[in-house]
């Protein structure tokens, strides 16, 4: 079916977190800092503070008071305006409050601001030397066959071997919707509008930071214009407008300019990877070695162990992966769509396609001899999967047996075609979720809880789902997503939002028939009191009649039966739990400029149950169109000498645009994973950009005989 809340959003009748406009509302604009590693001296705010419509200028020198963060999260370790140090460049040092969004702008520009400056740490290939074991995590994991006493001893073995590393770039996450928040206090009682992939995030940091109950903060945000992992949690401008929100006393938002989105809200982190594999003559791996490093802010911990696919992903008795990571003085790494997997695979995949060329083996029956049921690295066994089938249908359908074994050869005009292919892969989960199903008088039913829908679909789910359970037309249920008072439900994240929240739906939609039933059986006014009824077809059956469950609530004066029911997390340990599929593609690049041009995508996806076809392929074809950009496009460039980054628009950052993008194939197995839960259904808004770039890269290589290591591949490193 179509998107429930696509006629909405099309007509812009969906309300987004800066669409809100409270009365007496007041405008925020951050002050950024244009150092990058230092500390603040003073600020000249005299001007600033006398410009028309100036309410409020909060500094370190003049702050709102915020307290420290109980816990760490992927954004910031500290809340902002609590010290004078500056830890990268565009880092949020101010909040000017005024009557209008362009007298809070031009005010921030007349504030003067004088640093002690350092030279920051910003460049990651001068910093590879010395990077370090990171803060978290295991450096180092072998998995070593009886009598092997080392990775390299397993990889001496190898008939064939091959070394190459690869690079991966800063990439941005580049959301449609700007981040912003709009806040008011009533009382003591907060009402927060933040763009945000999990109002649950928000309360839970609020609350830490600004000293006050989680009851007494409403966080709302029903659409998300994107967030691909920057909106997870919150950023330094939501604590601080609910700050002044309270310390003015009245409403206040505050909209980040795309610029500031490219340094306040955090950005996947580049990484440098070293892959060695040892194979027998057959193709088989007997060693897979992959030394992975990863870039890290000065200002939190978090990082990409993008070696760890290496342990999951293809069999071989003997298994390698480290991680190291180089500290830089940048603006926050944090996640983006398949962290750790999405770079991972553009190494692990180029690298399956190199020792294929060594072998004289075709990459797809590389990939096929060593498939596997079992997890690599403990041995416990996949619950569900189809990898073969995927291999096998993807290859028909796209026209593997069609690719030229030797690179360069296959022409079309002015233009060298290749055809290259990666596996795909994700993690699945289910974790516990809390959903409420109200069915009411009018004959329409209400499915809510705290999850986001960021363009993912799951407000159709959840529609989708209820609907199928009661029996009614889809039409006459409605989602309320993104609100924190409704029942506790997954965040949106790690591709865990329908085998999560999808099961609670149903245990919901079961207890709210049941309470229904119970109230025509029980009611001293029902007409089925007393019999035995059951509920079929938003139907209640029983004693030769029947009857719409909106006619027995009008019938009785009741308004409405509801009931919330939770749904566990996973007891399952004795399985191991991810998608799987296969990415076909065909590339075209001219021979006299260099350009490459993708003109042909297929992937087959075995992500156990599809709820709604129309919108999953949407999301992988997303995640594909992603992996295109990472491709091909995508360098978020940091100046070394003052850790700005200098292409922090969307006119010099690059994404992928309509002309970029060929029709994209996309194809299910849907073989439901019942281990999982009784629904079935993996997750797969991170799916798509797995291996995609590796995809692209290798199909590069047999339309040029080139093999491009360091992303992104543009034309000048073609030529």
């Amino acid at each position: 079916m179509d998107r429930e809340d696509g006629p909405l959003k099309v007509t812009g009748a969906a309300v987004y977190a800066a669409d809100h406009h409270p009365d007496r509302l007041a405008y925020g604009y951050l002050l950024t800092s244009t150092i990058a590693r230092g500390s603040i001296l003073g600020m000249d705010t005299g001007q600033a503070a006398k410009a028309p419509g100036v309410l409020a200028l909060y500094t370190p020198f003049n702050p709102v008071k915020l307290y420290p963060y109980a816990k760490e999260e992927n954004a910031e370790l500290t809340p902002p305006l609590q010290n004078t140090d500056v830890r990268y460049y565009g880092q949020a040092i101010g909040l000017v409050v005024a009557e209008t969004f362009e007298q809070a702008r031009d005010a921030a520009a007349l504030v003067i601001t004088r640093y002690s400056a350092q030279q920051p740490r910003a460049s990651f290939t001068d910093g590879l030397p010395s990077a370090a074991p990171p803060p978290s995590g295991t450096p180092v994991v072998d998995v070593l066959a009886p009598g092997v006493t080392s990775i390299d001893q397993a990889l001496a073995a190898g008939d064939v071997t091959l070394t190459a590393t690869y690079s991966t770039p800063v990439e941005t996450h580049v959301a449609m919707e700007p981040h912003a928040t709009t806040a008011f206090w009533t009382a003591d009682q907060l009402t927060i509008y933040t763009a945000t992939q999990g109002v649950r995030l928000v309360v839970d940091r609020l609350t830490e930071t600004l000293g006050i109950e989680a009851a007494k903060i409403h966080v709302i945000n029903p659409y998300v214009g994107g967030g691909f992992g920057n909106k997870w949690g919150m950023w330094a401008h939501t604590p601080l407008t609910a700050a002044a929100a309270r310390a003015l006393g009245r409403p206040v938002k505050t909209v980040l300019t795309r610029e500031q989105v490219f340094s306040v809200v955090g950005h996947r982190p580049p990484s440098s990877q070293t892959v060695s594999l040892g194979a027998a003559p057959d193709g088989t791996l007997v060693a897979v070695k992959n030394d992975g490093v990863s870039g890290k802010s000065a200002s939190n911990n978090f990082y990409e162990p993008v070696a760890n696919l290496s342990l999951v992903l293809y069999g071989s008795a003997n298994l390698h992966v480290s991680r190291k990571v180089v500290t830089l003085d940048v603006p926050v790494t944090t996640i983006m769509r398949a962290p750790q997997e999405s770079n991972g695979s553009f190494a692990l995949e180029s690298a399956l396609d190199e020792l294929a060329d060594k072998l004289g083996m075709d990459p797809l029956d590389l990939r096929r001899k060593n498939d596997t049921p079992i997890r690599p690295s403990d041995k416990l066994p996949w619950s569900s999967k189809h990898l073969q089938e995927c291999y096998t249908m993807g290859a028909e359908r796209f026209g593997w047996s069609r690719r030229s074994s030797k690179p360069g050869t296959v022409t079309d005009g002015d233009w060298l075609v290749g055809l290259g292919m990666a596996t795909a892969t994700y993690g699945a989960s289910r974790g516990q979720a809390s959903i409420k199903v109200r069915l009411r008088d009018d004959g329409r039913a209400i499915v809510s809880g705290t999850a986001a829908d960021l363009g993912t679909g799951q407000s159709t789910v959840f529609a989708v789902l209820t609907a199928d359970g009661l029996g009614i037309p889809v039409g006459r249920v409605v989602p309320q997503l993104g609100d924190s008072a409704t029942p506790p439900a997954a965040n949106a994240g790690g591709s865990g939002s329908t085998s999560t929240n999808g099961p609670a739906v149903q245990l919901a939609t079961d207890a709210a028939k049941a309470a229904m039933v119970t109230l025509a059986t029980e009611h001293d006014k029902s007409p089925f009191k007393g019999q035995e009824v059951t509920f079929s077809n938003g139907e209640i059956r029983g004693g030769g009649r029947e009857m719409p469950f909106g006619d027995l609530l009008t019938l009785l004066d009741v308004p409405a039966v509801e009931a919330t029911a939770t749904s566990p997390r996973s007891p399952v340990r004795d399985h191991a739990f991810r998608s799987f599929g296969a990415h076909f593609c065909e590339v075209r690049v001219n021979r006299w400029t260099g350009e490459p041009r993708v003109s042909r995508w297929l992937c087959v996806v075995d992500a156990g149950t599809i709820v709604n076809p129309k919108t999953a392929r949407s999301q992988i074809a997303g995640g594909i169109i992603m992996g295109i950009g990472q491709a091909l496009l995508e360098d978020l460039r940091i100046e070394p000498e003052t850790g700005r980054f200098g292409n922090a628009t969307m006119a010099d950052y690059l994404v992928p645009i309509n002309a970029d993008i060929p029709d994209i194939g996309v194809e299910f197995l849907d073989y439901p994973d019942t281990l999982l839960s009784d629904l079935g259904a993996r997750g797969i808004g991170e799916f798509g950009i797995v291996g995609a770039a590796g995809a692209v890269a290798n199909a590069i290589y047999n339309a040029t005989g080139k093999r491009i290591r360091d992303l992104p591949i543009t034309l000048d490193k073609l030529l």
